[in-house]
């Protein structure tokens, strides 16, 4: 199995920032971010990365930032690395495929997600409550339904090793401004719309997905990653039965497969099986494929 990248140490690049896959750098007039191959569940960092992650995320999103370009302005400068700043190319090898030269804008204190069906978080809370962050739905909804509306549901972006929490829409407001913020609600049930639609067509269910956004030379864009199976859960259409869960293309095999361990989703990390290794890669490249028709 290919060695994964699981972090990037490049002498002359200022690293501004490092997450749980990306490491930024900042290079003055742009930034460049680094999808590298680790992976995250329950916001813990694993010891292990999945072979070729960065790339499919990469490839990903770049491929959905270009079908909402319609919709809504993206951070892309360029993705060629042979457009990269003189800096850069001492480490073309490393960032090819998997990094992206970007506008430095000022992301927003929010993130944004959209729930089109009843998984995860959402269904939880909806056996609670009969609600989804405190937005009432039917009763009667089995796991992994579709929902009457697509449903805006954004979140804190907590700091790194703690957890994002729900927030109301009118919170929302009051954090990023009320125009900005009815903005942003319209724009990503409006991608989300176009991606289900897009995705359809291709076998693939989007269940939910989450975007950030920021402003750029006064304009609202869309930054970070669009549609990725980190950000996104990705659901086979030929094989889909509310009811359950579901089968996935994305990191919800691995967070499934921790399910069943005794531990406390806290650091440290267990450690993973190389057959869960490999299986979460061969789902990450499925997904890449069957959305833009891409291989490695």
């Amino acid at each position: 199995m290919t060695m994964p990248v699981l972090t990037t140490d490049f002498p002359g690049l200022k690293l501004a920032a490092r997450g749980k896959v990306r490491d930024i750098y900042d290079l003055g007039e742009a930034l460049l971010i680094v999808t590298t191959d680790r992976i995250s569940a329950f916001d813990v960092i694993m010891n292990e990365g999945i072979p070729h992650k960065g790339y499919v995320l990469t490839q990903i999103s770049a491929w959905w930032f270009r079908q909402m370009e319609g919709i809504i302005k993206n951070h892309i400068i360029s993705t060629d690395v042979a457009d990269f700043p003189a800096e850069c190319q001492p480490y073309a090898e490393t960032l090819a495929g998997r990094s992206m030269l970007v506008k430095k804008a000022k992301p927003l204190a929010a993130e944004c997600i959209v729930r089109g069906y009843l998984s995860g978080s959402g269904w939880k809370d909806y056996q609670k409550t009969g609600s989804i962050c405190g937005i009432p739905l039917p009763a009667g909804l089995k796991e992994s339904d579709r929902l009457p509306e697509p449903l805006f549901t954004p979140s804190t972006k907590a700091e790194l090793g703690s957890h994002d929490e729900n927030i109301s829409f009118e919170q929302m407001s009051e954090l990023c401004g009320a125009e900005i913020s009815q903005k942003v609600k319209d724009v990503t049930l409006a991608i989300y719309s176009r991606a289900r639609e897009i995705a359809d067509g291709k076998g693939i269910i989007i269940a939910d997905t989450k975007f950030e956004y920021g402003i750029f030379e006064g304009e609202l864009i869309i930054i970070d990653e669009c549609l990725t199976p980190d950000s996104s859960r990705f659901w086979p259409k030929e094989s889909y039965q509310p009811g359950g869960p579901q089968p996935s293309f994305d990191k919800q095999f691995l967070r499934d497969y921790l399910e069943t361990l005794d531990w406390n989703k806290t650091a440290p990390a267990p450690p993973l099986p190389e057959e869960i290794v490999r299986k979460t890669s061969e789902k990450y490249l499925e997904a890449l494929e069957k959305l833009t028709g891409r291989t490695l």
